[in-house]
């Protein structure tokens, strides 16, 4: 698929942070197993432009996940949120009022990573710590094959856009993301 050599995900843990291939194992879904697969890729090609541009993989088809920190009344709650890598994530808008939240931002990443067990720039939403939200934008879920993070820089994840939305904790949102400037012009 596209440029990458795939492998189904459950045979190759070794490429899975561990909070991922824990999640794979357990899978409970109405999409298959089957259709979760994992591609080694070069750690030092994991971020988006660079994956895609390297791989052949259109960005439309590549979804990023990024962790936010979401505020009100002195509490903050951590979520995730999955966009297109032609959008970006409209966290003071869409994501803040999803939440319910006063304000909204990314997430500092030694929190991020010391909260997913993943490795900053391979986060994913499979694997998140249970009870996390998982925002997930209509266009993500809509498209027949993504990839994401596998939790680990040096591996892709290739699922249905659909299996997005069957992740625990997960919400299917509408305008969750605006085009990217790179996109829109």
């Amino acid at each position: 698929m596209w440029g990458l050599d795939t492998h189904p995900a459950a045979e190759r843990a070794d490429l899975l942070a561990p909070p991922v291939a824990a999640a794979v194992a357990a899978w409970k879904s109405a999409t298959p197993r089957e259709r979760l697969l994992v591609a080694p890729i070069d750690p030092e090609l994991a971020d988006t432009a660079r994956f895609c541009a390297a791989y052949g993989v259109p960005p439309a088809a590549s979804a990023n996940c990024v962790v936010v920190a979401a505020r009100r009344g002195g509490e903050t709650r951590l979520a995730a949120v999955v966009v297109l890598a032609t959008t970006r994530a409209d966290v003071n808008g869409a994501v803040r009022r999803r939440l319910d939240a006063r304000k909204a931002s990314f997430a500092p990443q030694d929190a991020a990573v010391a909260e997913t067990g993943m490795a900053y720039g391979g986060i994913t939403p499979v694997g998140l710590p249970a009870g996390w939200p998982i925002l997930v934008d209509a266009a993500a879920a809509a498209e027949p094959e993504v990839v994401v993070g596998s939790g680990l820089r040096s591996s892709k994840l290739v699922l249905p856009g659909a299996a997005l939305a069957e992740l625990p904790g997960a919400e299917v949102v509408e305008g969750l993301a605006r085009p990217a400037p790179e996109a829109a012009g």
